[in-house]
């Protein structure tokens, strides 16, 4: 072999080597920024005993706890919003069960409690743990985002349109001015009833509201699955290419325990045939609840049945009927 053929050789294998480091450098750093969130550690060595993981059939559905955590300075954090995500990557379908928050649960050490107070007291290990011992469920990670963040991704994804009506506008407003002053900022008010575009502040502020008569808690959650679904449609209304482009500016607002590759297998089985198929539901039923306690702070309803009816949702697919209404039963 000649001198000149071994140099072509050789500059042939020394131009692959270093298109195949571009092709892995570009890759790791497009891998890193798609997924650029904060990361908990937390759960790492938390056994699933201590989580209190009931033990499911094989069924390829993943079961996530979400929180919409309230943190204000030398206050314990909240979780004001409660969710069971399950995510069918097989059928290309995501299912969101909205929990209520002061519903009355016996919690390990702290005898009958609101469900929210889980958080409080235990952080994510214990809403865990207090979710799967209640629900009969087998979920071991979660995501949360505050409620700043929450604005965040609302205007990330370009603001909702709902339906706003009068006492909902006054009660907003008054928390949009509380919120937007904190920042030394100038109000954006929501200046009408009736069909609205909000902008992230707006439709985080109107999602949170429960006074004023605007329906209490019940009414807070009909107004979180309005804005999600209305964020969700959306999303659905925007291309794979589209999305993509959204993941950077929208994922550092998410805290969780999902490693990268973890988030990276869920998000491809649930796009692998398109966009999946996202769906709401809420627990208790209509007509399966009453208000309880020396001041009727507590939602009571059988958890029993209510475990079950989850269950049945998520593994069955057969659907939770029934949305926030305005009453006991």
């Amino acid at each position: 072999m000649s001198f000149h053929r071994l140099l072509r050789i050789v500059r042939r294998w020394l131009l692959l080597a270093a298109l195949t480091l571009v092709m892995i450098t570009v890759g790791l750093f497009v891998y890193r920024y798609l997924f650029a969130y904060t990361y908990d550690s937390s759960l790492e060595n938390v056994s699933e005993q201590e989580l209190a993981v009931q033990v499911k059939p094989a069924s390829g559905i993943t079961n996530i706890a979400l929180f919409g955590v309230d943190t204000r300075p030398d206050e314990p954090t909240r979780s004001d919003c409660m969710m069971v995500m399950s995510v069918d990557a097989d059928a290309g379908v995501l299912k969101l069960t909205s929990l209520m928050r002061d519903s009355r649960v016996e919690l390990d050490e702290h005898g009958t409690q609101k469900l929210c107070h889980a958080y409080s007291f235990d952080g994510p290990k214990g809403a865990i743990r207090a979710i799967n011992e209640i629900f009969n469920l087998d979920i071991t990670d979660y995501a949360e985002v505050n409620f700043v963040q929450m604005a965040n991704l609302i205007g990330e994804v370009g603001g909702v349109d709902v339906e706003v009506s009068e006492a909902e506008r006054k009660e907003a407003n008054k928390f949009i001015r509380e919120y937007y002053e904190s920042f030394d900022m100038e109000p954006e008010y929501i200046e009408e009833a009736g069909f609205q575009h909000l902008n992230g502040i707006q439709a985080m502020t109107f999602a949170r509201i429960r006074k004023g008569g605007t329906g209490d808690d019940w009414g807070r959650v009909e107004r979180q699955s309005i804005v999600l679904e209305a964020m969700f449609s959306t999303i659905q209304d925007k291309s794979l290419a589209e999305l993509a482009a959204m993941m950077p500016r929208m994922m550092p607002y998410v805290t969780t325990s999902l490693k990268k590759s973890e988030m990276l297998s869920l998000a491809k089985g649930l796009f692998a045939n398109g966009k999946p198929q996202i769906e709401h539901a809420r627990l208790p039923q209509d007509g399966d609840w009453h208000y309880g306690g020396a001041q009727e702070e507590y939602i009571v309803y059988d958890l029993d049945k209510a475990a079950k009816q989850l269950n049945d949702y998520i593994y069955d697919n057969i659907p939770i009927s029934g949305t926030a209404d305005d009453g006991e039963e």
